[in-house]
């Protein structure tokens, strides 16, 4: 069985949608961010970056046990595993990666510094609001305008790409966003909302997200201040 290290956030929740969609038995462990477990050497271990999420699986290519950080290496890792959601043809797995890597360098990081500035920075920074929010506005026009043309975001199929955005998109009022605006993003959103892998993987650990991230000074402080940037052995 796989074990997924994750929190109830967009990231790890693109592995337990994954795994959901690919059928494979998988026990969800939960590392609460807001307590300081991605700081634990037994974490640091598989994830390095102290990020969530990453997986352990015994049955690696060889056989042996595997471990893998970074949600995009792991969409990519278990769609090679299971040979679905990324097509095995010559051409189009190439579409797949590109809106992959349109998530993992654009769609997460603007989207997440517009949550951050807009909902947990202490001092409110027009600039910074402002910047992350229009870049976040504009990210979302790039997606209506390809779901304009595809019923997803790398063509016909459903895929490891729209797995990855998915979660964030879900977050879009906290981007200051409407999805009215984006009328194709809408639909998107709405079909694959309605999977059912989709709403089992929601579910793991769903009890930390009602509950947020930071709770108190000493989470806020684990997440965006000293303690989150010192050193780690």
């Amino acid at each position: 069985m796989i074990k997924l290290y994750m929190w109830a956030m967009s990231n790890g929740y693109k592995a337990s949608i994954m795994l959901e969609e690919i059928g494979l038995p998988y026990e969800a462990c939960p590392v609460d961010i807001g307590r300081g477990d991605q700081f634990a050497p037994d974490f640091l271990r598989i994830s390095p970056n102290n990020k969530i999420p990453a997986i352990v699986d015994p049955n690696g290519p060889d056989g042996k046990p595997i471990s893998i950080f970074e949600s995009g290496a792991i969409l990519l890792y278990l769609a090679e595993k299971a040979r679905q959601f990324l097509p095995q043809t010559a051409r189009e797995p190439y579409r797949v990666v590109e809106w992959l890597m349109f998530q993992m360098g654009g769609v997460g990081p603007m989207f997440g510094q517009a949550h951050h500035f807009r909902h947990y920075a202490k001092e409110k920074h027009p600039y910074s609001i402002d910047r992350y929010t229009r870049a976040s506005a504009r990210l979302y026009g790039v997606m209506d305008r390809r779901l304009r043309d595809a019923s997803y975001l790398a063509g016909d199929d459903y895929s490891i790409a729209d797995i990855a955005s998915f979660p964030w998109v879900r977050r879009h009022e906290r981007h200051g966003q409407r999805l009215e605006d984006y009328p194709n993003v809408r639909r998107w959103f709405q079909s694959i909302a309605a999977r059912p892998a989709v709403i089992a993987g929601l579910k793991p650990l769903s009890e930390g997200e009602k509950r947020g991230i930071v709770v108190d000074e000493k989470s806020h402080d684990l997440l965006f201040g000293e303690s989150q940037f010192s050193p780690r052995a």
